[in-house]
C-alpha cells in the first residue's frame, strides 16, 4: 500500500522557494515520510485551502496565522502552530528617520508623514501602526500614512515595500519610515541606507514571525512524524545545514503562539479581516 502524502502550502514570494522545499521533499523522503509541497501566490488562497482537503500543513505568516485561527473558531475547528524557526521568536519592528531629521521620538511624529510598507504587511505596516495607536497617535488623523504597496498577498515576505519607503525616507518624501529590525541592518550592509544616515525613533514590542500550522482533520500520526523530524533536524548535521541556512534559520523550534496576540489587535484595529476571517479591506489586491 502507498503511503499517504502529507501535503503542505507555501507561499512563493521570491525563487528560492521553490529550491528550499524540493530539498525539504528530498530529505523528508530519505527519513520515510511521504512529503508534497503546493505553491501559492498569495497567503489568502493557501489560507482558504487549509479548509478545503487541500493542505494539511501550511507554512503561514504571522497574518495567515491570525486568519487562519480565526476561520477555525468560527467554524468549531482549531488549527495548530506545530514549529517555527528560531529566527521567528521576538522580532521587533522600527520606526526610522534621517540621521540629521530634527525628529527625536513618536510624539514628534505629529503631523508628518510615516512611510510604511505593503498593506499586508505585520512587520512594516500593522505591527508599527498599532505601536503608534497604543502611543496615542492615530494613523491618518495625527499623521499621514503613505504606504509602498509592493507584491499584495505575500504579508511583507517581499521586503520591496520595506525597501521603497527606506529610499522613500532617503529623498525626502516621508519624515519616518517602518521596518523589520533585520531588514534595517540588512539595507545597511547592501547599501540601501548609507552608513550613519538613519536613526531609530520607536521600536516594537517583541512579536513572533511565520509558523508551520497544521490544518483541521489533518492526519494526526504523520503530523506527529513531520514535526518531530523538523525539531530533530540539528546544524551540525552536513545533509541538513544547507536546507536550514536556505530557510534562514539555525534550529526548529516548537510552535508558540503569544506572539501573535498584537497583531490579533492591529487586525481589528485596521478592519483587515473580522472576527470570522473574513477580508474586509476593499482597498487589497492579492
Amino acid at each position: 500500500m502507498t503511503q499517504p502524502t502529507l501535503v503542505m502550502g507555501a507561499v512563493a514570494y521570491a525563487p528560492k522557494v521553490v529550491t528550499i522545499w524540493e530539498g525539504f521533499k528530498d530529505w523528508f523522503a530519505r527519513q520515510g515520510l511521504a512529503f508534497d509541497y503546493v505553491l501559492y501566490s498569495n497567503y489568502e488562497a493557501q489560507v482558504q485551502a487549509q479548509f478545503d482537503g487541500t493542505l494539511h500543513l501550511a507554512w503561514n505568516s504571522p497574518l495567515a496565522w491570525v486568519r487562519a485561527e480565526r476561520i477555525a473558531r468560527s467554524r468549531g475547528l482549531a488549527v495548530k502552530a506545530l514549529a517555527m524557526r528560531d529566527t521567528d521568536c521576538d522580532l521587533r519592528s522600527l520606526i526610522v528617520v534621517r540621521a540629521d531629521s530634527p525628529l527625536q521620538d513618536l510624539a514628534d511624529l505629529r503631523g508628518r508623514t510615516l512611510g510604511v510598507g505593503a498593506i499586508d504587511s505585520p512587520q512594516a505596516t500593522l505591527l508599527p501602526l498599532h505601536h503608534l495607536r497604543q502611543a496615542g497617535l492615530v494613523p491618518g488623523r495625527d499623521l499621514a500614512v503613505r504606504r509602498f504597496d509592493v507584491l499584495g498577498g505575500k504579508h511583507g515576505d517581499h521586503i520591496g515595500g520595506e525597501r521603497d519607503a527606506a529610499l522613500a525616507l532617503l529623498a525626502g518624501e516621508v519624515d519616518a519610515c517602518c521596518m523589520i529590525a533585520g531588514n534595517h541592518l540588512a539595507f545597511g550592509l547592501d547599501g540601501t541606507l548609507p552608513t550613519g544616515g538613519t536613526r531609530v525613533i520607536a521600536s516594537t514590542e517583541p512579536f513572533d514571525h511565520c509558523n508551520m500550522t497544521a490544518s483541521p482533520g489533518a492526519p494526526e500520526a504523520d503530523v506527529t512524524r513531520f514535526t518531530e523530524l523538523l525539531l530533530a533536524m540539528r546544524w551540525d548535521d552536513p545533509q541538513v545545514r544547507p536546507l536550514l541556512e536556505l530557510e534562514g534559520l539555525r534550529q526548529w523550534l516548537p510552535g508558540r503562539t503569544s506572539g501573535y496576540a498584537r497583531l490579533d489587535r492591529a487586525v481589528d484595529e485596521e478592519g483587515f479581516y473580522d472576527a470570522d476571517g473574513n477580508i474586509l479591506r476593499a482597498d487589497y489586491r492579492y
